[in-house]
């Protein structure tokens, strides 16, 4: 059983034909190294502490990075994708979906039929063939177009 990568940080392990199999909802994740600043907020904050126990509270703030890196996702299913923000959630059905915005600096958006633009945490532009397989074509690989291209 093939596995889709959902994680940005190994863009070589997209599966090379369309015959991978995977099982719905397929999760799409930011880098796990992510985490590694929820440990350097937590030593700022006790470095901090050295001046004045006050800053004790600021521990909130490691422990609130942490749940906002694990809530970011994207999850793709049969009917859509669902957007999982830091404090909302979208579902777009498939037919909603007009096309992909690459913004310079900012997450990817789906652009939907209506003109509304939505945003897709942890999607990036190396996870596009990864989200051609799981969308089983409604959103086109251009690293296979280019390659049609060149060929």
């Amino acid at each position: 059983m093939g596995r889709v990568p959902t994680d940005s940080s190994d863009p070589t392990s997209t599966p090379d034909d369309d015959s991978a199999e995977f099982t719905y909802p397929v999760v799409f994740r930011i880098n796990r190294v992510a985490y590694f600043t929820v440990p350097m907020v937590a030593l700022m904050v006790i470095l901090l502490m050295g001046a004045s126990l006050w800053f004790a509270f600021g521990f909130v703030v490691p422990v609130a990075l942490h749940l906002w890196i694990r809530r970011l996702r994207t999850v793709v299913n049969e009917d859509g994708l669902t957007a999982v923000g830091g404090l909302s959630t979208t579902e777009i059905p498939w037919s909603d979906i007009a096309g992909l915005q690459f913004p310079r600096w900012s997450p990817v958006r789906a652009v939907l039929t209506n003109g509304k633009r939505v945003r897709l945490p942890a999607i990036g532009f190396r996870d596009l063939p990864a989200l051609n397989v799981v969308s089983k074509g409604r959103i086109p690989d251009p690293f296979e177009a280019a390659a049609e291209r060149d060929s």
